[in-house]
């Protein structure tokens, strides 16, 4: 089964630099982070902020090549987790014949996002890394990924911050005013 998402919104770490695409279930609180390359989150975000540039980037180059075939994309879905890393599909309509194109789920949201096609979560991917804002966010989730989780598009692990909470926790606020 296939649950619609909408981009909730791009994050960058402030810690790492790493990027994060945060999909949201439609009719929930439910939402799946998935952590992708800059150049994909740039891509991703100068759509959705309807910022166009003078030349076509990739993924545009690719939305054209695909249109001027004469292929529509009908949706993406991501539709696999396997060790912490995120697999996905372009699912394309051509001459009535559906085409399924394995993809990065960074490339395939950049993808739909210049096709306006919805995009789809398996059940079984968001049971398995899928959070609720309540229960289980933590900010490990948006800044506790490494560098190769990135790279990869896997799931970002919560993380302690230990250290960082005792010091935030320890700060007394009277002695921040200003003189």
């Amino acid at each position: 089964m296939m649950i619609e998402v909408n981009i909730d919104s791009v994050r960058i770490s402030l810690m790492t630099q790493n990027r994060v695409v945060v999909l949201r279930e439609i009719g929930s609180q439910r939402y799946l982070p998935i952590w992708i390359g800059a150049p994909e989150a740039d891509a991703i975000t100068l759509r959705l902020q309807g910022i166009h540039v003078d030349r076509p980037l990739t993924h545009d180059l690719l939305f054209n090549t695909i249109t001027t075939l004469g292929a529509d994309v009908e949706y993406v879905v991501v539709n696999e987790l396997k060790n912490d890393i995120f697999y996905a599909e372009i699912v394309l309509d051509m001459d009535e014949s559906e085409i399924r194109i394995d993809s990065r789920p960074s490339d395939a949201i950049a993808l739909a996002v210049r096709a306006e096609a919805p995009i789809y979560v398996t059940e079984q991917v968001l049971e398995e890394a899928g959070r609720m804002p309540d229960a289980d966010f933590s900010p490990g989730i948006l800044f506790g990924a490494s560098s190769e989780q990135s790279e990869e598009g896997a799931e970002a692990k919560d993380e302690d911050l230990g250290a960082f909470a005792d010091f935030i926790e320890g700060l007394d606020l009277d002695d921040l005013t200003s003189d």
